[in-house]
């Protein structure tokens, strides 16, 4: 069964705004989004007033909407919540996971994407937003899966920037093999380094393809330290 128009209409732009195929900060006109999506414009402001519940968009007096830019400071905060759920995650797995759910595990992590591939980087991401939450599953905390699937989920946007900055492919596959190695083992200490180390990797990428992306500058730190940014990038 179809999804009510309006419906539609939300998924249309939501993901046009998670693959920044429409950028931070873009001013929306929505006359051109009815077009392009062959929608009428109610169903289009339906859709624009949840997403901008959601944080995804905002209202601007006199403008309309725009695309809600991405701050350094949001993402140090994020990046921070994100280490702090999946350290969490990982050893609750290791205590309760049945050698079987980490063998599922195991075998989830063998996907990769193609660099400069698009619809690749796509699939990439709902396959490694499901690889990095069946670990919080699999603890048996369901509340912690959900707010790592959250987490996920707002950081996607910067992601398709961090993919698009340089080929990590290969990287990003022995990231995922060599802790799904450490939770089979039920070595929390190792598994703990290796995610914190990915995590650090994957905030430095998408800090670099924001520099690029913005032409600012700012301040990197590791995930968990204190920052201080430049103004002129928020």
């Amino acid at each position: 069964m179809s999804l009510p128009i309006a419906d539609q209409a939300y998924e249309l732009i939501k993901q046009d705004i998670i693959s920044c195929v429409l950028e931070p900060g873009q001013q929306i006109i929505q006359a051109q989004l009815s077009q392009d999506y062959g929608i009428g414009l109610t169903p289009v402001r339906e859709a624009l007033q949840r997403l901008a519940q959601q944080g995804l968009v905002q209202s601007v007096p006199r403008v309309g909407y725009v695309v809600s830019p991405i701050t350094f400071s949001d993402l140090q905060e994020i990046f921070e919540l994100r280490l702090t759920l999946e350290s969490a995650a990982l050893r609750l797995a290791i205590l309760r996971a049945s050698d079987k759910q980490l063998a599922e595990i195991a075998r989830m992590a063998n996907f990769t994407y193609t660099y400069h591939d698009k619809a690749s980087y796509k699939t990439f991401l709902a396959r490694n937003a499901d690889f990095h939450t069946s670990i919080a599953i699999a603890g048996g905390n369901r509340r912690l899966a959900d707010a790592v699937a959250r987490v996920l989920d707002e950081l996607t946007r910067v992601f398709h920037l961090g993919l698009d900055l340089r080929d990590s492919a290969e990287e990003k596959l022995n990231d995922h093999l060599r802790l799904t190695e450490a939770l089979c083992d039920r070595d929390s200490d190792r598994a703990q380094r290796l995610i914190q180390e990915e995590i650090e990797r994957s905030q430095k990428r998408v800090y670099d393809a924001l520099r690029g992306h913005m032409g600012g500058r700012v301040a990197l730190t590791k995930v968990g330290e204190r920052t201080g940014f430049d103004d002129s990038t928020r």
